[in-house]
């Protein structure tokens, strides 16, 4: 553990930031997997379900767990499968 009195404030925050962003991170990833595991399957409700992970990547962009780049990039690749 650290001794100074603001290396200890940054390890509180920092498991502040981690218990927060880590189930909206899983969710994000549970979205994407879903829609892929859909579209390897050949399922009916891709389109629901591209909207929902799309979603997902949006929601997850905007909180900055990802960056523009990479959601622009995920979203590019998932709606390959629509089409």
């Amino acid at each position: 553990m650290p001794v100074i009195e603001s290396a200890i404030q940054r390890v509180r925050l920092a498991k502040k930031q981690h218990d927060r962003n880590e189930p909206q991170i899983s969710a994000y990833r549970t979205a994407v997997k879903k829609f892929e595991k859909a579209a390897a399957a050949g399922t009916d409700n891709l389109a629901e379900l591209y909207k929902a992970a799309s979603s997902a990547i949006d929601h997850a962009y905007s909180k900055g767990l990802i960056k523009k780049n990479k959601a622009s990039r995920e979203k590019s690749r998932l709606a390959k499968y629509v089409k």
